[in-house]
C-alpha cells in the first residue's frame, strides 16, 4: 500500500473504528457556545443611542471636547500698534579725500601733548633717587678671604706630584706561519685542489623518439549506460497494488 493520501475520497484521512459514532463539528461548536452564553448575567451593552454625525466641515457638533477657542474665526483684540523709534540721523558726508584735512572724520581729532626729549632718562633717574632712598645701608661684605671650604682642607699636600707614568705596551711578536706541507703545485692531475677533480662522464644526445602505436588494436568505446523507460504514475501505483483481476470483486474500502 502506498503511505500518500492520492488515489482516495477524501483529501484528509479520517479515522474510522468500531463502535464510534459519527460526531459533526458544528454540533460540538453550538453546545460550547450555548455552555458560554449560560455563564451571562445579563444582556449584552447597547449604547442608548448611535454615534453623531458632523453636519459639515469645521463643525463639532457630537464631539466630546467641544470647539476650541484658540481656533475660532472671530476678530481677536489687539493692542495698539507702536511704530518703532526714527532712524539715526546724521550730516551729509564732507566732500575731500580726507588727506590734510582735520574734522572730517566721526570723532574728534586727537590734541596734541608735548613730550620731553630726555623723559626717559629724567623718569629712570628719578626711580633710582627713590630705590636709594628707601636703602638702610650698604650691601652687607665679608672680610674674610674667600675659600672652597669653611676650614682648611686636611688632604692638601703643597708638594708637587710626580709625572704620571704610562705603562708601555708590548706587542708580541708571533713566530712566522708555516704551513704543514708545503703547497702542491698544479698540474695535469690537479692535485693543488682541496677537492678531487670529478670523473668525466658521457653524455651524448640522443633523439627522442615517439611513444609506439600498436595500429592493429582496435579503438576504445566505453560500454553504453542505463537507458530510459517510461515509468508508471505514482498516483496509479495504489489502484494496481489493491485491486487487481483476482480480488477486483470482493474488494473492500481500507481505512486506519
Amino acid at each position: 500500500m502506498s503511505s500518500l493520501q492520492a488515489g482516495y475520497f477524501d483529501p484528509h484521512f479520517a479515522r474510522i473504528f468500531e463502535g464510534e459514532s459519527y460526531v459533526s463539528p458544528n454540533q460540538v461548536r453550538r453546545r460550547y457556545m450555548m455552555e458560554e452564553a449560560k455563564k451571562n448575567l445579563s444582556k449584552a451593552f447597547l449604547p442608548s443611542s448611535g454615534e453623531k454625525k458632523p453636519c459639515g466641515l469645521g463643525s463639532y457638533y457630537g464631539t466630546i471636547g467641544g470647539p476650541v477657542p484658540f481656533f475660532s474665526a472671530q476678530s481677536k483684540p489687539k493692542e495698539k500698534y507702536e511704530p518703532p523709534g526714527k532712524n539715526l540721523y546724521t550730516n551729509p558726508g564732507k566732500k575731500g579725500t580726507g588727506y590734510g584735512y582735520a574734522n572730517i572724520t566721526i570723532g574728534k581729532q586727537f590734541p596734541h601733548s608735548s613730550d620731553l626729549y630726555d623723559a626717559a632718562k629724567l623718569n629712570n633717574k628719578k626711580e633710582n633717587e627713590e630705590h636709594h632712598r628707601l636703602l638702610k645701608g650698604t650691601a652687607f661684605k665679608l672680610n674674610l678671604y674667600p675659600r672652597e671650604y669653611f676650614d682648611t682642607n686636611p688632604y692638601m699636600s703643597e708638594k708637587p706630584l710626580p709625572p704620571i707614568k704610562k705603562a708601555e705596551k708590548k706587542e708580541k711578536v708571533g713566530n712566522p706561519f708555516k704551513p704543514s706541507s708545503p703547497g702542491k703545485k698544479a698540474g695535469g692531475m690537479k692535485a693543488g685542489t682541496f677537492d678531487p677533480y670529478p670523473s668525466h662522464s658521457a653524455d651524448p644526445y640522443v633523439v627522442k623518439l615517439k611513444s609506439p602505436s600498436s595500429k592493429s588494436a582496435k579503438v576504445f568505446h566505453p560500454p553504453g549506460g542505463p537507458k530510459s523507460r517510461p515509468i508508471e504514475s505514482i498516483m496509479a501505483l495504489n489502484v494496481k497494488r489493491a485491486l487487481n483481476m483476482k480480488n477486483y470483486k470482493t474488494a473492500s474500502v481500507q481505512s486506519y
